[in-house]
């Protein structure tokens, strides 16, 4: 057995993983990463990366389809399944440098290609490897939720983890579960010219505020998905290119192909937890709000850690423990400023709470202002009028934000600046936003808020009265 020390011991090089090694090597400490599957993890190969890609192979073919309102004819789009997948796997093919062994080795991290897990409190095996760690990461992540559905082991069926290597396009689509990655799929196999179907056991886009996903369920219906909501699944059966999902309502649905999205469980079954005193809790490991394990030398982070399971949290995690276990300084995590964001088309985005959490947080002292994408100009200018944000607020800051419609994954980050920051609204208005833009729509959205104490306040009015009697 080859026996390691080393300062930092991270277990997974995904997002989160691959933060704290970079962070950490490049600020003088010895640092071993253990990754024994792909480097670059869920995101890169098999999550957020393939998925937007193939969604803006979908968002092509459908432009075609629709530029009529623009002067230029409509064009039947001819999509080659099999070659948006190459596309996809050409964007994967681009980013992987970014994220691979040879790049982390250069900035001086000992990569090793192995599985590991636990022996004791403080070592860890990987391979021919047994490593002792002043603090060890754990980064491993999750994988796709596959329920025990009777029936299910005897059909075909893909995940996130496999259908981006799938190469003949679906005839008819059955998606279980009607969440981000279920309808992210299904809007973007419809466009490619499949047939879609979700299957949903409770909401749609059930986590999201019900006005804004109900503008997103609409567009997407209106391109062809069938969505099916309460619609519990009781038994799976056929066989490939006949496959039959039936649910508790008594209802069947037949198609050719089936992609379970109900979820994600954290990667946990090969790290032998129980050896090194560390608790799960729910769907993760058990931390605190440094995201310290119950082992006080172990952190863990990102989806690993249950709670919001996005990449951008996992790199957020990533800059709060770099500062505890490199420097011994207190750091906490918060969530009140994680954004998150549905990349259908209109997108769907959120910050802080929901309008409905905000009133049974706030009661009568919330203030809830929005704006309508059909006023901004470019919006109108590029057709893109479905949708609109509103800011919920209480003593003049902002305490969430939700925004359905186009480029909302990208509008959203200045609210997510404003409530890290605790900004008011009146800082929010006092940005100017190039003309025409969308991000105009965020500037309107805090002028909505001080419009009625401006323009309808008879006090106000009264004053500039008595100022214009008494200037030259």
């Amino acid at each position: 057995m080859n026996r390691i020390e080393c300062d930092l011991l991270v277990i997974g090089a995904g997002s989160g993983g691959l933060s704290v090694a970079a962070g950490a090597s490049q600020m003088g400490a010895d640092v071993v990463l253990l990754e024994g599957h792909r480097m670059g993890g869920d995101c890169l190969n098999y999550g957020c990366v393939p998925s937007k890609a193939l969604l803006a192979s979908a968002k092509a073919a459908y432009s075609q389809a629709h530029t009529a309102a623009f002067g230029v004819a409509d064009q039947r789009p001819q999509p080659d399944y099999a070659a948006a997948k190459d596309h996809v796997h050409q964007v994967i093919g681009t980013i992987a440098p970014v994220d691979s062994q040879e790049r982390f080795e250069g900035l001086g991290v000992r990569v090793i290609r192995e599985f590991g897990h636990f022996t004791s409190e403080t070592e860890v095996e990987a391979g021919p490897h047994r490593i002792t760690a002043r603090r060890i990461v754990i980064a491993t992540g999750s994988s796709p939720l596959v329920p025990p559905v009777p029936g299910l082991d005897k059909v075909p069926f893909e995940t996130n983890e496999t259908l981006f290597d799938l190469r003949g396009k679906p005839a008819h689509l059955l998606i279980i579960g009607g969440g981000p990655i279920g309808m992210e799929m299904a809007q973007a196999h419809v466009r490619l010219g499949c047939k879609v179907t979700v299957i949903e056991g409770q909401k749609a886009l059930g986590k999201d505020d019900p006005e804004a996903a109900a503008l997103v369920l609409e567009a997407l219906r209106s391109e062809g998905v069938e969505i099916a909501e309460g619609a519990m699944v009781s038994r799976v059966g056929g066989q490939a290119g006949a496959i039959e999902v039936e649910t508790k309502d008594g209802s069947t649905f037949h198609g050719t192909h089936l992609l379970m999205a109900v979820g994600r469980k954290a990667n946990t079954d090969r790290l032998n937890l129980e050896a090194a005193g560390i608790e799960t809790r729910g769907n993760g490991i058990k931390v605190d709000e440094s995201l310290l394990t119950t082992n006080r030398r172990v952190y863990a982070i990102g989806d690993v850690a249950g709670g919001m399971q996005f990449t951008h949290v996992a790199g957020y995690h990533a800059s709060v423990i770099i500062r505890s276990a490199l420097f011994g300084l207190p750091s906490k995590v918060k969530t009140s400023h994680i954004p998150w964001a549905t990349y259908t088309d209109p997108e769907l985005a959120q910050v802080g709470l929901t309008e409905t959490q905000a009133r049974d947080r706030y009661g009568v002292k919330l203030e809830v202002v929005r704006f309508e994408y059909e006023h901004n100009d470019r919006a109108i200018a590029e057709r893109k009028t479905k949708g609109f944000i509103k800011v919920m607020v209480s003593g003049g800051r902002p305490v969430g934000a939700t925004i359905a419609g186009h480029q909302a994954g990208e509008l959203i980050s200045l609210w997510s600046l404003a409530l890290a920051n605790r900004l008011k609204m009146s800082q929010i208005a006092a940005m100017v936003a190039p003309y025409p833009s969308f991000g105009e729509i965020n500037k309107r959205a805090a002028g909505a808020y001080f419009s009625p104490r401006l323009f309808e306040s008879s006090l106000v009015k009264r004053a500039v009265r008595l100022v214009q009697r008494w200037i030259p």
